[in-house]
């Protein structure tokens, strides 16, 4: 039997390496839609977070999105993910 490979993402917040079903996608869209992607199957550009509160802040503090992204991210996008983030975590 051959071991099937796992695949793994890294967190833009706390930088380390994950399993992929661990971590929650973020998708910028080709509209340029930025949104959270729960099936991790849409089509976009996507960014990992860890399911948790303090790594979604950290990537929002050192611009790991917006890197990853390649995009500006408002501030009200920022705020709405948030909210997502939080209804997750729960």
């Amino acid at each position: 039997m051959s071991v099937k490979k796992v695949p793994m993402r890294q967190c833009t917040g706390c930088r380390e390496m994950k399993n992929k079903k661990e971590l929650i996608r973020v998708i910028k869209t080709g509209e340029g839609e930025i949104s959270i992607d729960a099936t991790g199957r849409k089509n976009g550009r996507g960014a990992y977070i860890c399911k948790n509160m303090e790594c979604f802040r950290k990537a929002v503090k050192n611009r790991g999105l917006e890197r990853s992204l390649k995009t500006e991210i408002p501030a009200s996008v920022y705020e709405e993910l948030e909210k997502e983030m939080a209804a997750i975590e729960k």
